[in-house]
């Protein structure tokens, strides 16, 4: 028997809009005919291609959160290829549906998105499949959640942590020390750990552990 190397599940990773909201496909893990859209933000004509090109069938949207840069493609989404599974946080069930929630309000366009019609919580099943793990990771916003790829150690993280920086903790609904737990959840990962942001380039928990000056040394400074 010989060793065989994991699949990197990571088919695209498209900026979208205003904000360069990364967009992702995803490989289902279990049906090769399938994959996912995690975040479908502002514009997303790019993303919807990738898709396409994927030559999959697109089984669902998972969100990270629902701040509106996430879900502001939703609709377009649906309209390209139909009806199809949206799922986030129970924590943020409500938000699609609520400018001042998704903060729509604030940029002075109130807009809104087709809701959820399926919620999860941390230890229950990933929709993207069983070597997926729901991390949840509160502060940015509350229902805030990461993806971790057991097999490859690849980390979706949405607006938790980034290249050199973390996410805003300002909004009405962050929570700072909330930040700080999640933060120290994901520095506690293996180095090599691959973390996809929800904004901004790849990199990994050794990288930024080491050098981002919001968590340098592993712990949390704001």
């Amino acid at each position: 028997m010989t060793d065989q190397t994991p699949t990197d599940p990571m088919l695209a990773t498209i900026p979208l809009g205003d904000y360069q909201t990364n967009g992702f496909v995803v490989a289902d893990d279990v049906d090769a005919d399938r994959c996912w859209i995690v975040d479908c933000g502002q514009n997303p004509s790019p993303l919807l291609r990738a898709v396409e090109a994927s030559g999959r069938t697109p089984a669902g949207i998972v969100l990270t959160h629902c701040h509106h840069d996430h879900i502001a493609g939703i609709d377009e989404a649906l309209a390209r290829f139909g009806p199809m599974p949206i799922r986030c946080h129970a924590a943020e069930a409500d938000w699609n549906g609520e400018p001042m929630l998704n903060l729509s309000a604030f940029l002075g366009a109130p807009a809104t998105a087709t809701p959820p019609d399926g919620l999860f919580e941390e230890g229950d099943p990933c929709p993207l499949g069983p070597a997926w793990r729901i991390l949840h990771l509160p502060g940015h916003s509350p229902g805030s959640c990461g993806f971790l790829h057991e097999p490859t150690m690849t980390l979706i993280a949405g607006d938790t942590l980034f290249e050199g920086s973390i996410g805003r903790i300002d909004f009405p609904t962050s929570d700072p020390e909330a930040m700080r737990g999640s933060l120290r959840r994901i520095l506690a990962l293996e180095d090599a750990t691959r973390v996809l942001p929800g904004h901004g380039g790849e990199t990994t928990v050794g990288r930024e552990r080491a050098g981002n000056p919001f968590v340098a040394g592993g712990e949390p400074r704001f």
